[in-house]
């Protein structure tokens, strides 16, 4: 009941917490970020091999980790 968002690493875990939410890829998964928060964040699993998945959507370092951070400060902020 504390737990102020879900991070859905990884397809396995959209596939799971967002059921029939879940796009058809996990790229249109994570590209459609918004449709799942504030609830869940879905995030490619963080692995070297990811490298190219992140050159070719760089819309993920410009829209969802800001969004990311913001959201981890405010629950670090309330925590203190």
């Amino acid at each position: 009941p504390d737990i102020p968002f879900l991070l859905a690493v990884g397809g396995y875990a959209q596939a799971y917490h967002l059921k029939t939410r879940a796009k058809r890829t996990l790229t249109e998964t994570v590209q459609s970020w918004r449709e799942y928060t504030p609830l869940v964040i879905p995030l490619p699993h963080p692995s070297w091999r990811n490298n190219s998945w992140l050159k070719k959507n760089p819309w993920f370092e410009t829209e969802l980790l800001p969004y990311l951070k913001r959201r981890v400060r405010r629950v670090l902020k309330c925590a203190a």
